[in-house]
């Protein structure tokens, strides 16, 4: 049975497109990321989905641990925030919203605020260009003092930005 399941699994990696990620330059002051996947999900679908974090966020990756408590107001200025009982953070602030095509924050998540970095997150969504569905694109950048040492978190980062990418485009609940 154990076999079966592996080969289950094996055989559902290889018939899905997997996530692209890089740390595309890295030192103690600033990183670059880049996150691309494709999605089954057509564009404006998988805009919705995006723009509702609370949907595809990983719980392990907020403060509360209940993505519920994520919320993303889409307008410039606007914030991906999370507020629970005793508490409320503000992951982001939206500086671009090109509905159905491009969503930039400024958006130091998680130990990023405490270092100080300054990080740019732009989201990219557009039709795929063969077979349907969408292509989403993650790019990260951030600067910060030598003392946030980001090179140190840049692959940390790049982990829970990858997690994050591939939750977005399963067609499925990913709660």
């Amino acid at each position: 049975m154990r076999n079966v399941r592996l080969v289950t699994i094996v055989v559902g990696l290889c018939a899905s497109p997997l996530p692209q990620a890089e740390i595309v330059a890295s030192s103690d002051t600033h990183y670059v990321l880049r996150h691309e996947a494709t999605s089954t999900l057509m564009p404006d679908a998988l805009w919705r989905r995006l723009v509702t974090p609370a949907s595809w966020w990983h719980p392990d990756h907020t403060y509360s641990g209940d993505a519920a408590n994520l919320t993303l107001a889409l307008e410039a200025g606007g914030s991906w925030r999370e507020d629970w009982e005793g508490g409320s953070v503000e992951h982001g602030r939206v500086l671009l919203v090109q509905p159905g095509e491009v969503l930039r924050m400024a958006a130091p998540f998680g130990p990023l605020q405490a270092a100080g970095a300054y990080t740019v997150w732009t989201i990219s969504v557009r039709a795929a260009d063969e077979g349907g569905g969408s292509v989403v694109v993650f790019d990260e950048v951030a600067s910060g003092p030598p003392s946030a040492r980001l090179a140190e978190l840049a692959p940390a980062v790049d982990f829970v930005k990858s997690e994050a990418i591939a939750r977005l485009v399963e067609a499925g609940n990913a709660n």
